[in-house]
This record gives structure tokens, sequence and C-alpha cells, in this order.
């Protein structure tokens, strides 16, 4: 099992150290020089979406509640084209238009024309609250890892998984993410379908899989793919990509390895569940489980790699996301006049700053991946993804409407996620479906309107660049 894991840390270090001689600039290491091909692109979008909720939180999930789970695959697919065919075309074409715009926050204020800094001081804020539950997620995940394979104590499997991270996020920025998150995805898949196909073919009766399931938990379920507008970790690679023209491409590409991803994931928690008569300790490491039963030791290996992948695939993508809008959207409207590499230096402090509160909240080792995962892309997808819409879309967006939208999806999202703590009645309801509508509601509302705001939409619109197809 050595062989192979130490063989993806050596593949992982190789990359960071080529992006580190890529990474000239701040625009190098926030957003890689808007560089990124079509394939870079759609699985480095799909590996950071996944992360470790891939591999053990949604097979974990199946695991405990059977196939119904599964209608989260069709949500997140739906929401995945849906945000690929609307929002990227035009969020590539307008940020790089609004005097380069590398961050949410910035893209909000240019966009719609901001008298002050509130939009930009808001969108941060939720940046980094939202993605504090986020990344301990990542973190969790990657210590129960450790903890499973390897006997590690979990703190101490804590501490080497955010070390791992920290150090080619530190040193390589955007392009390291994007590079390793395009080799991770392609490790992730081939340990997911090979695990499921396994499990199967091991597994002597699927029939305790099928289990009943109720309308509210098929709407929350596919409520998930309306996160997917508001993610900003999944919108910088739209930012990112190095044309409109090559939007098509990495959609396909996207969807096609979201689609098999994720069903194999389902299959693994189905599968597993009937290897193991659907008792197991941690229902969340049921892939880790059934790689040690059926697979050879040093395959086993490489699959332990591609749940490290999974979690590093998307916490390294939130550090960078969160320390870039810490730096471009409070420090340095502060500070004009800094040097790059002064700028760069605060940048991988500021990685380092989001990473230490991460691991604090990860600390609690009864944390589940799963719920962490899902309230945080519940808060993100409702508080940016009307703003991200309405902006993209409607010319009469305005600032109170974007900061009213935003606060709204937040308190929404959080008020409705402490509410359902008991079993039974509306507040089952995934806490993204009220939340979201809450946030479009309170944008409609609170924007009347603004001419220099319609004219900034309106010369973007004319300037863009000829529409994806």
């Amino acid at each position: 099992m050595a062989f192979g894991f130490v063989a993806y840390l050596v593949v992982i270090a190789a990359i960071a150290g080529y992006a580190l001689l890529r990474t000239k600039t701040q625009a190098d290491y926030v957003i890689g020089g808007r560089s990124l091909s079509p394939s870079v692109a759609g699985l480095s979008a799909g590996a950071t979406d996944m992360s470790g909720w891939l591999l053990l939180g949604l097979p974990g999930a199946v695991f405990v509640a059977g196939v119904g789970e599964a209608w989260i695959v069709l949500g997140l697919a739906a929401g995945a084209w849906g945000s690929w065919r609307v929002v990227a075309p035009r969020l590539r074409a307008f940020t790089a238009r609004l005097d380069g715009a590398v961050t949410l926050p910035q893209f909000f204020t240019r966009r719609i024309a901001a008298k002050t800094r509130v939009p930009g001081i808001v969108a941060t804020l939720l940046v980094l609250f939202f993605f504090a539950s986020y990344t301990a997620a990542s973190f969790v995940a990657g210590a129960t890892l450790f903890e499973s394979t390897m006997g590690l104590d979990y703190h101490v499997s804590l501490l080497i998984g955010v070390g791992v991270v920290l150090v080619y996020t530190m040193l390589g920025g955007f392009l390291a993410v994007s590079w390793t998150d395009f080799f991770q995805a392609l490790l992730m898949l081939a340990a997911l379908i090979t695990v499921a196909l396994l499990a199967f073919a091991n597994a002597p009766d699927l029939s305790g899989t099928v289990k009943p399931i109720g309308f509210i938990a098929v709407v929350s379920a596919m409520a998930w793919g309306l996160g997917y507008f508001g993610q900003p970790h999944i919108v910088a690679r739209f930012m990112a990509i190095d044309s409109v023209t090559s939007v098509p491409r990495a959609r396909r590409v996207n969807l096609v390895w979201m689609v098999l991803a994720s069903a194999a994931a389902v299959g693994v928690g189905l599968g597993g569940n009937a290897y193991f008569g659907g008792t197991l300790a941690d229902p969340e490491t049921v892939f880790i489980a059934l790689s040690g039963e059926l697979l050879a030791p040093w395959i086993a290996g490489i699959v332990v790699a591609g749940i490290l992948a999974a979690v590093m695939s998307t916490v390294d993508s939130q550090l960078l996301v969160a320390s870039t809008a810490l730096v471009e959207d409070v420090v340095r409207p502060v500070c004009r006049n800094l040097e790059q590499r002064t700028v760069l230096a605060i940048s991988r402090g500021a990685v380092l700053l989001v990473a230490v509160v991460g691991g604090l909240i990860a600390t609690d080792p009864e944390s589940r991946v799963f719920d962490l995962a899902a309230y945080a892309w519940a808060g993100l997808g409702a508080s940016f993804g009307p703003a991200i819409l309405a902006c993209v879309l409607w010319r009469r967006t305005t600032e109170a409407g974007v900061v009213a939208g935003m606060l709204t999806g937040a308190v929404v999202t959080v008020v409705w996620h402490e509410l359902s703590g008991g079993p039974g009645g509306i507040f089952e309801l995934y806490e993204i479906v009220p939340a979201f509508a809450a946030a479009c509601i309170a944008i409609a509302v609170a924007s009347r309107g603004d001419d220099q705001a319609e004219a900034v939409f309106d010369q973007l619109v004319e300037d863009q660049e000829p529409p994806a197809g």
C-alpha cells in the first residue's frame, strides 16, 4: 500500500514544483493567468466540486439510506449543465473586461458599479464563513482516511492532511491546484469504478439497498443542483478558462466525468451495503473498507491516494479562493502600493491562516463529511448563486439587490439549518431550497434600477465574445 501512496505524492510534488516556476504574478497565483485548457478546466472543476464528499460522504449516505440518495446525482448533473451553459460564458467574458476581475467580490463590485465597498466586504465575509465549514469537511475526510488505513491517531492524521495540502497550494497557487485537480480527477474516477465493479461482483444480495424515499427527500436531493451556480471555487474555473469558445468542450468534459464518477460512488454505497450486510462502524468509510477487502495491497495504496486526491482537490481550491478574497478585497484596497512579491507573500500567508481555522473546526473526530459539506454547499449556493445569475442575466441588478440577495441567502440557510434539528415536518427540506428562493426574491425587490450599473451591463453584453455553442 505504501508504494502506491508514495508514488502519488511524488507526482503531486512534481506538479507543484512546475507550477511554482510558472507563477510569477498575483494574477498567475489566483487565477492562472486565464490560461486553463478546456480539459483542465472541466476536470478540475469536477474534482474541486466533488471532493472527499464523493468518495466518503456520498457512498456513506447511500450505504445508510439506499438508492434514493442517487437523486443527488441527477440534481448535481442538471445544476452543472445549467451553470456551464448559462453562467460560464458570460462570467468568463465579463470578468476579463471588468478590469480583469479575479474574485467574486471584485466581479460583483465592478459589474454593479458599486458606490461603496459593502458588496465586496459582505461577499468576502460569506466566503470565509461558509468555507470554514467546507474546508473542515475536507480535513475531516483526510484525517478519516489516514486513521482508517494507517492506524494513526485522528489528530495526527489531521495534521498530516493539512500539511500536505498547504505545501503545494502555498507554492504553486491556482496553476498547481488546477493541474493537480486534473490528475486527481482521473485517479478518483478510476478508483471509484474499480471498487464499485468489484463490490457488485462480490455482493450476495442487493435487495436491502432499495428503501422508500419521500417527496421532500427527493426535492432536497435534487436541490443540490442549485448550489452549483454559486460555488466560488467552481466558478473560478469559469473565470480562468482560456476563452469563451472553449466553454462547450469544458462543459462536456465536466459532465461526462461527473456522471460517471457520481454513478460509481452510488455503486460503492449500494455494493458496500450488500457486501457488509448493512453493518459498518462508520458508513462513510465504506469505500476504504471495500478497498481493503477486495484489492491487492499495492492497488489499495493507489485507491487510498485516490481518496486523498478527492480531499485535496477541493480543499486546495477553497484555501486559495478564501485567501484570495482576503488579499484582493481586504488587503489591497487598503494598501494600494504593494509590490507583486509582497502581494504573493501575503497570499501564501492567507492560505496558511484559512487552513489553520479549518483545521481547528475539524478537530472534532465525530464530525461527518456529508453534513459539513451539505451545509457549506447550501450556504455558498444560496448566498452567491442568485447574485451571480442576476449579474450575468439581468441588466437592472443593483448594489442594493446583490447585497440583499447575499445576506438573505446566508441568513435563511443558517436559520433553516438550525430549525431542522429534529425529524419530521417541512424543516426536513434541504436549506438551499428556501434560501435560494428567498435570495432571488430579495434581489428582485431591492434592485430598483441604476443607470450606471445598467450601462456597464449593456457594454459588457455588446463587447462579449461570440456565445458558446
